[in-house]
């Protein structure tokens, strides 16, 4: 049987890809300090006699007994309410974090995949983003302490791959959404559906105008699978290429929900990209994937999903989201 650590492994993607190795017959180790992960996530898992769970911080020494086959280094505050309020944290689990898992997978021997991200192209020039668009990124902006780990993580993941052989990928992630969102991560889907269960008016930042490609997060861990298990070292997208705007993305929610709200426009974060779509052929032609579930289909999942948490959830969600303004 072979073993992976998926570090992250009880935040939302990072117990998704628990939940695909262990269908696929793999021994799975999750670790994860639970600072934006949930137990809850994975207590599924927890009576299975291949899957262990190490309650640790990344950004301090691994040690894993035995033989590890890959490490996915998925640890990392993913939300802009979670790296504006840990800053420092976001930043040293894309550098220490990443550094510990790289030497962990040279003392095993082991394969590594790294979780970056659609923002490493900032507010792009390019559109859609391929992979070979260098980005637009503010290092000193408040989006930096997130942007700036995931390029440092892919540099030095490529620095380890190039100078000492270690196999390596590098995904790069696109907006995804499914069950186990938190509700209070601060991103627009679980912000919409939270704000039209509770009655609320859905707050658009900005006039709209700006675009997000929401994949499915059953399709997104397909093509982190595919890659995982590809001869590809060079980072690929993953994610879902129909684009849409955030102002009909508000709308689909009204509609999704059935509810009489409207949208009410606030103003733009600093340095909030104002396009996001993936250019997608590499994942295409190298791993010949691409997104199956539709944003209907998949949104329809999600929101019976959220409507499923207890009420107390829903509003604890509102209440940290106002508080984290403060």
């Amino acid at each position: 049987m072979k073993r992976v650590l998926i570090t992250g492994g009880a935040g939302f993607l990072g117990s998704h890809l628990c939940d695909r190795f262990i269908k696929e017959g793999y021994h799975v180790i999750a670790m994860d300090n639970l600072i934006t992960g949930d137990l809850r996530n994975i207590e599924h898992l927890f009576k299975l006699p291949n899957f262990e769970f190490y309650h640790h911080d990344v950004s301090k020494f691994i040690h894993v007994p035995g033989e590890l086959d890959y490490i996915l280094h998925f640890a990392s505050p993913a939300s802009p309410i979670d790296y504006l309020k840990i800053p420092i944290q976001t930043l040293k689990v894309g550098s220490l974090g990443i550094h510990n898992c790289l030497g962990l997978a040279r003392v095993k021997n082991a394969r590594v995949l790294i979780a970056s991200t659609s923002e490493v192209y900032g507010d792009p020039n390019v559109h859609p983003q391929p992979e070979e668009y260098w980005g637009n990124v503010n290092p000193v902006g408040p989006r930096g302490v997130y942007d700036e780990a995931k390029r440092f993580q892919e540099a030095i993941t490529m620095a380890y791959h190039t100078y000492h052989g270690l196999e390596t990928r590098i995904v790069r992630i696109f907006n995804t959404y499914g069950p186990r969102m938190r509700l209070n991560d601060g991103r627009v889907l679980p912000a919409f559906i939270g704000q039209a269960l509770r009655g609320e008016d859905l707050t658009v930042f900005g006039d709209g105008s700006q675009t997000r490609s929401f994949c499915y997060v059953d399709d997104l861990v397909e093509g982190i699978y595919r890659l995982l298990l590809s001869d590809y070292a060079q980072p690929v997208n993953i994610g879902n290429p129909v684009e849409i705007t955030i102002k009909q993305f508000g709308e689909e929610i009204i509609k999704l929900t059935g509810t009489s709200q409207k949208l009410i426009l606030k103003p733009l974060p600093v340095d909030d990209p104002k396009q996001r779509q993936p250019d997608i052929t590499k994942a295409k032609a190298i791993l010949g994937w691409e997104p199956k579930v539709s944003r209907e289909e998949g949104l329809k999942i999600t929101y019976d999903y959220f409507k499923s948490l207890p009420e107390e959830e829903l509003y604890a969600a509102a209440y940290n989201r106002e508080f984290s303004k403060k």
